[in-house]
C-alpha cells in the first residue's frame, strides 16, 4: 500500500512528507560565471600546462591542414574536367598526405589533451579528498555520505569532460572558423554573405538553449547526488531493511528518485537534440541556397566555375562543422560548469578544522594533570546542550570511568578531548595544555581509542592493527595481539595476520573486530587511553580473555573508561557519573554505592536485569 501511495504521489506531482527522499534533497546553487569557474580550475591545470599548450598548438596546425583540403578537392575536380590524369594523380597523393597529416595531428593533439585532463582531474580529486579530511565532524553529521561521494566522483568526472569531450578544443574550432571565413570571402563575397545570413538564427538557438541547458545539468547534479546518497544508505542498512520487510517501501522510494533522475536527463537530452538538429538544418538549407543561387544566376553565364562551387560547398560544410561542434561542446561545458559549481561550493565551506591557537595555551593546568574539563558546555544542535557546565580532572596514571545513561554525554567528552568538535564554552586541557593550542595530529597522536562500534578498513589484519603507521611492523602487530591473548585467534585464519579484511570487516565477528581494536590501541602505545564501551559487544568468553590483558594495557597509562556494563569498572580509581549532561557524582564504586545516588540506582537496575537474564530459560541460547 505504501508503494502504491508513493507512486500515486509521483504521478500527481506530489510526494509524501517525511520520506527518506526528503532527507536527501540537495540545495540548488545560484548562477556562477563560467569564466570565474574556469579561473578557479586553472590552478589544477597549471602544473600540466605543457601538455595543454602543446595540444593547443597541434590543434592550430590541424586546423591549417583542414583549410587546405577543399582547395585540393577543387584542383582534383578541375583536373578531371580538363582531362589531366597526371595532375589528377598528383593532387590525389596530395589529398592523401593532407588527410593523413590532419589525422595524425588530431590523434596526438587529443592524446596530449587527455593526459592534461586526467592529471588535472586527479589533482582536483586529491585536493577535494584532502579538504574533506579536514572538515569538522559537525559537517558530516548534517551531510549525507552519498552527496560527498558524488562531489569526488560524478562532479569531478563532469568537469573532466572539458578535456575528454574536447571542450577546450573550442579554441581550435574558433581558429578554423576564422580561417574558413577568410577563405570564403576570398573565393566569393556574395556566396559568403548568403552563408553568413544564417548565423543570426544559430545565435538565437544557442541563446535559447544556453540557460535551459545549464539549469538542466544543475538538476542532473542534484538528482545524481540524491540517488547516490539513497543507494549508499540503503546498501549500508540492508540488514535492517530486510529484517523489517521494508523492501517494497524502499523500492517505491527508489522508483521516485530514479524517475526524477531519468526525467532530469531527458530534459538535457532534449535541449542537446534541439540544438544539434537546428544547426544541421541551417547548414543543409545554406548549402542548398548557394547551389540554387549559383546554378540559377552564375553558372549559366560562365562567371562561376564548377570547381569553385565544389570548393565553396566544402568550406560551407567545414564552416558549420565547428559551429555544430561549438554548440555540442557548449552543452558539455554547461554540465562541466554545473559540476564545478558544486565542487567549489564544498571547497568554500567554512567548516574546516581550525588550526592550533597559540593564545589558547596561556592558562596551563597543574603538572600532574592528564586531562581536564572546566565549565564545558557543548551542543550538537543549537539550543540543545549535550554537556552543561561540566568540570572534572584526571591525573596522570589515573584510571577513571565515565558512567551514565545513554545520551548523558559520556562519548562527547572524548570527542572534545580529541578536538573532533569545538566546544561552545569552557576549556578542555590535555597534559595541562588547552587542546586548541595543539596541532590536531600531535594532539590525537597522544590518544589510543577503542570504540564500541569498530570500523575496519579493507586490507589485512596487520594493516588494521598497525594503521597508526604508514608501514605496519609485523612483529609489533603480533606482540600487540599476543598481549591481549588474541594472537592464536588470528593465526588460525589462512594467512595469519595477513588475512584479508573485507569492507567494514564483514568477514570477522563482532568479538574479533573488537579484539583488533584493542590490539590497534596497544600497537599505537600512547600515554592516554580511551575505552568507549569497548566490551559492550563482546561475549562473556571474549570478555574474560580481555580482562587480564586490560589490566596490563591500562598499567602506567591515563585511562578513560566509558562503561555500559558497570560490572567491568570496579577496578578503576574513580567513577564520574553523568546525568542529563551534567556531572552529578564522583568517587569510587563503594563510595557511590554507599551514597545511594544516581550510580547506585543504575548499578542495582543493571544487576537486576542481568540476574533476570541468567534465570530466564532459553536466554542467551
Amino acid at each position: 500500500m505504501s508503494a502504491a501511495l508513493s507512486k500515486n504521489a509521483a504521478k500527481n506531482g506530489k510526494r509524501q512528507p517525511g520520506t527518506v527522499r526528503d532527507f536527501h534533497e540537495e540545495e540548488r546553487l545560484g548562477r556562477a560565471y563560467d569564466a570565474q569557474l574556469l579561473g578557479r580550475l586553472w590552478p589544477f591545470m597549471r602544473p600540466h600546462r605543457v601538455f595543454l599548450w602543446s595540444s593547443m598548438a597541434l590543434l592550430v596546425l590541424s586546423a591549417g591542414f583542414s583549410l587546405v583540403r577543399p582547395l585540393v578537392m577543387g584542383a582534383i575536380v578541375s583536373s578531371a574536367q580538363n582531362e589531366q590524369p597526371d595532375r589528377l594523380m598528383t593532387y590525389g597523393v596530395t589529398l592523401a598526405v593532407v588527410v593523413a597529416g590532419a589525422q595524425a595531428l588530431t590523434f596526438l593533439q587529443g592524446y596530449l589533451m587527455q593526459i592534461a585532463g586526467a592529471r588535472s582531474m586527479a589533482d582536483l580529486r586529491a585536493h577535494l579528498f584532502d579538504f574533506m579530511q579536514r572538515l569538522e565532524l559537525r559537517y558530516y553529521d548534517r551531510t549525507p555520505v552519498g552527496r560527498l561521494v558524488t562531489r569526488a566522483t560524478n562532479d569531478v568526472d563532469a568537469v573532466g569532460e572539458l578535456f575528454a569531450s574536447g571542450v577546450l578544443n573550442a579554441i581550435g574550432d574558433l581558429v578554423s572558423l576564422i580561417g574558413i571565413v577568410v577563405m570564403m570571402l576570398v573565393l566569393d563575397v556574395r556566396m559568403s554573405l548568403i552563408a553568413f545570413a544564417s548565423l543570426p538564427f544559430v545565435g538565437v538557438m544557442v541563446w535559447f538553449v544556453r540557460g535551459r541547458a545549464r539549469e538542466a545539468y544543475r538538476d542532473i547534479r542534484v538528482k545524481t547526488a540524491r540517488l547516490n546518497a539513497f543507494l549508499n544508505e540503503q546498501v549500508s542498512g540492508m540488514p535492517v531493511v530486510q529484517a523489517y520487510a521494508r523492501e517494497s517501501q524502499m523500492a517505491a522510494e527508489f522508483d521516485d528518485i530514479n524517475a526524477d533522475y531519468r526525467d532530469a536527463n531527458k530534459t538535457s537530452i532534449f535541449y542537446e537534440a534541439v540544438l544539434d538538429a537546428a544547426i544541421e538544418m541551417v547548414g543543409t538549407v545554406c548549402i542548398a541556397s548557394i547551389l540554387w543561387w549559383a546554378g540559377l544566376k552564375r553558372i549559366g553565364d560562365g562567371t562561376i566555375t564548377f570547381p569553385l562551387v565544389v570548393v565553396f560547398t566544402q568550406y560551407i560544410k567545414q564552416f558549420f562543422e565547428p559551429v555544430s561542434l561549438l554548440a555540442q561542446r557548449y552543452t558539455v561545458l554547461q554540465s562541466a560548469m554545473s559540476g564545478a559549481e558544486r565542487i567549489f561550493k564544498l571547497l568554500d565551506e567554512d567548516a574546516v578544522e581550525k588550526s592550533a591557537d597559540a593564545f589558547a595555551g596561556a592558562s596551563a593546568g597543574p603538572s600532574d594533570e592528564a586531562v581536564a574539563l572546566e565549565g564545558v558546555t557543548f551542543s550538537y544542535k543549537p539550543g540543545v546542550p549535550v554537556l552543561r557546565d561540566v568540570s572534572f580532572t584526571v591525573k596522570k596514571g589515573e584510571r577513571v570511568a565515565l558512567v551514565g545513561a545513554t545520551g548523558a554525554g559520556k562519548t562527547t567528552v572524548t570527542s572534545l578531548l580529541l578536538r573532533l568538535y569545538e566546544l561552545e564554552a569552557g576549556q578542555t586541557r590535555v597534559l595541562g595544555k588547552d587542546v586548541r593550542a595543539y596541532d590536531r595530529r600531535a594532539l590525537r597522536d597522544m590518544f589510543s581509542v577503542v570504540p564500541q562500534d569498530v570500523f575496519l578498513f579493507t586490507g589485512t589484519v596487520a594493516s588494521n592493527v598497525g594503521m597508526s603507521d604508514e608501514s605496519p611492523d609485523p612483529k609489533k602487530v603480533e606482540r600487540a595481539l599476543e598481549r591481549i591473548g588474541a594472537l592464536d585467534v588470528f593465526l588460525k585464519r589462512p594467512g595469519g595476520i595477513e588475512a584479508k579484511v573485507d569492507e567494514r570487516g564483514a568477514n570477522f565477528s563482532a568479538g574479533e573486530r573488537q579484539l583488533i581494536a584493542f590490539a590497534r590501541a596497544l600497537y599505537k602505545d600512547t600515554p592516554l587511553l580511551v575505552l568507549d564501551e569497548a566490551t559492550a559487544s563482546i561475549d562473556s568468553d571474549t570478555e574474560a580473555r580481555l580482562q587480564k590483558a586490560l589490566e596490563v594495557v591500562m598499567e602506567g597509562r591515563t585511562s578513560l573508561v566509558i562503561a555500559h556494563r558497570l560490572s567491568t569498572i570496579r577496578a578503576v580509581d574513580r567513577i564520574v557519573v553523568f546525568h542529563r549532561g551534567r556531572v552529578v557524582e564522583s568517587g569510587s564504586h563503594d563510595e557511590l554505592i554507599e551514597k545511594g545516588g544516581v550510580y547506585a540506582r543504575l548499578y542495582r537496575l543493571q544487576y537486576a536485569v542481568e540476574a533476570l537474564q541468567q534465570d530466564a530459560p532459553g536466554v542467551g541460547a
